[in-house]
């Protein structure tokens, strides 16, 4: 069995022209970030890859089977996550008419597709994920 570092989860952005797939998180105290508006991703399971957790999560929690050849930005976010280990942020720029195939999950109180502006703009998301998506766009398309 191949050794993949360690990390604690993966998070991804999924993005098409300009609109961006986002949920608010169940509200219960028991969870990180209960209530927030948050983005496809999750914990790691066994020994699967960064790509393989994202692409798994998104699955699971919106019923898309993602391309990983739609991932278009990989990092890797050093002794930030649960008991001091990596997570990874992904993002995916996905062909028109993707989000009509959503099929939500049992995770989440409801989904929404968003702008990008929007998603960066609420006071209701999590930080750590709009501050990863600024950077993609940053470095990605500069002014």
């Amino acid at each position: 069995m191949p050794f993949h570092s360690p990390f604690s989860g993966a998070k991804i952005a999924v993005l098409c022209e300009g609109y961006l797939l986002a949920y608010q998180r169940d509200d219960k105290p028991t969870i990180p970030w209960p209530g927030l508006w948050d983005l496809p991703g999750g914990g790691r399971e066994g020994e699967e890859t960064a790509l393989q957790c994202a692409l798994r999560e998104t699955r699971e929690e919106f019923g898309l089977l993602l391309d990983p050849a739609c991932i278009v930005w990989t990092r890797v976010y050093p002794g930030q996550g649960v008991n001091g280990l990596d997570t990874w942020f992904f993002v995916a720029e996905v062909p028109p008419g993707t989000f009509a195939n959503v099929v939500f999950g049992d995770e989440g109180q409801h989904w929404q597709v968003t702008t990008v502006e929007d998603f960066l703009a609420m006071g209701n998301a999590i930080v750590p994920l709009q501050n990863r998506l600024r950077e993609f766009f940053a470095v990605r398309y500069p002014d």
